[in-house]
Parts: C-alpha cells; sequence; structure tokens
C-alpha cells in the first residue's frame, strides 16, 4: 500500500492539538489511528484535539485503567490504550477486533505496536516525540496516500 508521511514540529499543547484538528478532517469513519511515543509524549494531548475536532464535549483523558473509552459527538470516537496489555490474545480478550474492522467513527490506539499483527493495512500512524523544548513535539504522520 502506497503511504503518505508527513512531518510537523508543534510548540505547544495547544498546536499538537490544532494539528490533530486538522488531521481529523481528512479521517473518514473507520479510521484506525495508531499512536507511537514514550510515556509523556504527548500521545493523549494528540487524542484530546482529535476528540474536540470531532465534536466530543466530555473531557477526554487517558483509558490507561479503562483500557478503551467511547465518545459520542458529532462523530464517534473510541481512545484505546494498550500499554497494559501483553499482546494480541489479551486484546481479543477486550473485544479489540471490533474496534479495528467495525467501529463507525475514528479510532485511536496508543501503544498500537503492542498488537501490530492485529492492525489492518490501512492504518494512520502517529509517532510523537520529543522537540527542542518541553512544550514542543516533533510529530510524524503516516497515512494511506488515498487519504
Amino acid at each position: 500500500m502506497e503511504r503518505k508521511t508527513e512531518r510537523i514540529e508543534t510548540a505547544s499543547a495547544a498546536e499538537t492539538q490544532a494539528l490533530a484538528a486538522r488531521l481529523a478532517a481528512t479521517m473518514p469513519d473507520g479510521t484506525v489511528l495508531c499512536l507511537h511515543g514514550d510515556l509523556g509524549a504527548g500521545k493523549t494531548c494528540f487524542v484530546q484535539g482529535l476528540a474536540k475536532a470531532l465534536g466530543v464535549r466530555r473531557p477526554v483523558g487517558s483509558p490507561t485503567f479503562t483500557l478503551i473509552n467511547e465518545y459520542r459527538g458529532q462523530r464517534a470516537l473510541a481512545h484505546i490504550d494498550l500499554y497494559r496489555v501483553r499482546g494480541a490474545g489479551d486484546a481479543f480478550g477486550l473485544g479489540l477486533e471490533d474496534y479495528l474492522f467495525r467501529f463507525g467513527g475514528v479510532v485511536a490506539i496508543e501503544w498500537a505496536e503492542r498488537v501490530a499483527e492485529l492492525l489492518p493495512e490501512n492504518c494512520w500512524h502517529v509517532r510523537l516525540e520529543p522537540g527542542a523544548d518541553e512544550e514542543s513535539r516533533r510529530v510524524t504522520v503516516e497515512r494511506p496516500a488515498a487519504g
């Protein structure tokens, strides 16, 4: 599958959220967005911007302990955190396959690399890394060329 890669530097959490909002406008329903980065890299911050753009009004936090949070807005959002999942077997026990292949909105998965073998080929990948200072982030977005 042909892929398109974009690299962006954001200077603040607000800019990271604005980037997520810009990308949300181009994501069709059924998009699976895989978020990569160390603890504190800004993955949840990114999802907060995504949620706002999708019309979610509730506060969005990390689902580290609940594992999956669903939000309704103008479009649906499923926020999944696989940090505590050991692999594909654990993920299937959560019903992950329903989110990957049948969810009608956007699915954002933190720590998606833990179940890489289960992910659809047309996933979007967003890597967040520290930037030049504490607030900035280097963000790499890889998506299907047609998306």
